[in-house]
């Protein structure tokens, strides 16, 4: 039988992993710069953590993998928030930890979608999250983190788009008028701003079906029923965002897919004309109530995800330079009864932190030596039964020349002559 990957999962096969590499590190060290720590949290968890009362995302209502085991229900995530802050509260970190508390994920994620250019059933998101205290500056801090990696990249056909939801008072009243202004609309709607209008109104401006219709572009704008304390700290936000010299753009229409936002909320978008729909590069935004919601104190928070393929794909249209990885340095070849001290050779290489590879099966003499070719070794060791004999080797130099070297020296030699990998 024909085994194929699912339909929206994909094989990262060897050739492509050095990306995957580069990135990675560029963002651990970006994340050390800033001060947060790793956490893992499981690839499923209670259905519950995910499925909160009345949520209205489309991740919620529509692209979760459910599974039943026994009488329990778990869900495999389809973000990394809810684990981060159930582990946050699990845990009692808000006791154990100095706040805010910050924190930063890397792992795969599942929603079943349609699959398409950059979103795809199993995905990796990088993410990060600041719990424990609220505030503008932490707010625009949270944006230039991700902002750093994106630039980090290389990366520079981006745009900040950014908005504020306000606090509970101010979305309480914009909610209210929402709904006014919609109601003589409600049948011409889909179905799933149908469902929204009762849950969740404002993320009827995020729908993708609706977004021509006139009803769409004359509804009220969030700003116009901003309280002045939300008026205070978005303003603030911006003003933060001017020092840092990070440019933005104000959208109101942004509301986000998630329903756990409160103030700022923001995207970073590629403004690469073959960006299409899936231009977002990261997003995220202000939470104030989702670490009580799991049984924690009444802590704010902030965070944002990367889509890691999305972010490597657009490096490589940007022409970032990826780190390759580690060349072979040593390739050891082998003539007669010499395997034991192959492997050995090789090992001692290894140890001496020197990239090699070596002969373990039987083989004629011209196929080694075309195995060594295309490792790409800089240095091809011969050793033969003389050679085991005396302790020694032939090595095989880039300029096609050829010494004797001690085999206990071999590493030593390697390195003085660049053949360092470390």
């Amino acid at each position: 039988m024909n085994y194929q990957t699912p339909r929206g999962t994909y094989d990262i096969l060897p050739e492509e992993i050095a990306a995957w590499h580069d990135a990675e590190e560029k963002i651990r060290r970006i994340t050390e710069l800033y001060r947060y720590r790793e956490i893992r949290t499981p690839y499923f968890e209670d259905t519950k953590v995910f499925k909160r009362e009345n949520d209205s995302s489309d991740m919620v209502n529509k692209e979760m993998y459910t599974f039943a085991m026994g009488q329990e229900s778990y869900t495999l995530r389809p973000e990394g928030t809810a684990g981060v802050i159930r582990a946050f509260d699990q845990h009692k970190l808000y006791g154990a930890m100095e706040l805010p508390a910050r924190f930063w994920y890397l792992g795969a994620m599942f929603r079943h979608e349609r699959p398409q250019k950059g979103r795809q059933r199993q995905f990796t998101q990088f993410g990060i999250e600041n719990i424990g205290a609220k505030s503008p500056e932490l707010d625009a801090e949270t944006i230039a983190l991700g902002y750093d990696i994106v630039k980090a990249m290389d990366i520079s056909s981006v745009k900040v788009l950014i908005n504020t939801l306000g606090d509970d008072e101010s979305r309480a009243a914009y909610r209210e008028a929402l709904k006014q202004h919609f109601a003589p609309y409600l049948s011409e709607l889909c179905g799933d701003c149908q469902r929204r209008y009762e849950q969740n109104p404002l993320r009827i401006l995020d729908c993708k079906v609706d977004h021509d219709k006139d009803c769409m572009k004359t509804a009220p704008k969030l700003s116009e029923y901003l309280n002045e304390e939300s008026r205070a700290y978005f303003d603030q936000v911006l003003r933060c965002l001017d020092e840092l010299g990070i440019p933005y753009e104000i959208d109101e229409r942004l509301v986000r897919g998630l329903d756990y936002y409160t103030h700022t909320v923001f995207e970073v978008v590629s403004t690469r004309p073959d960006s299409g729909a899936q231009a977002t590069v990261f997003a995220g935004g202000r939470y104030d109530h989702f670490v009580s919601y799991y049984g924690g104190p009444d802590l704010s928070g902030i965070g944002f995800a990367i889509g890691m393929e999305r972010l490597i794909a657009l490096a490589k249209e940007e022409g970032h330079a990826f780190k390759e990885e580690p060349a072979c340095a040593a390739y050891v070849i082998g003539l007669g009864q010499v395997g034991s001290t192959v492997l050995k050779t090789v090992q001692d290489l290894r140890r001496a932190g020197i990239v090699a590879e070596g002969n373990m099966v039987p083989r004629s003499l011209k196929a080694q030596f075309k195995s060594a070719d295309r490792s790409g070794a800089k240095f091809t060791v011969i050793i033969g039964e003389d050679e085991v004999r005396n302790g020694t080797c032939n090595v095989k130099l880039p300029d096609r020349s050829q010494v004797s070297v001690s085999l206990r020296e071999l590493p030593a030699y390697i390195k003085e002559q660049g053949g360092n990998n470390e």
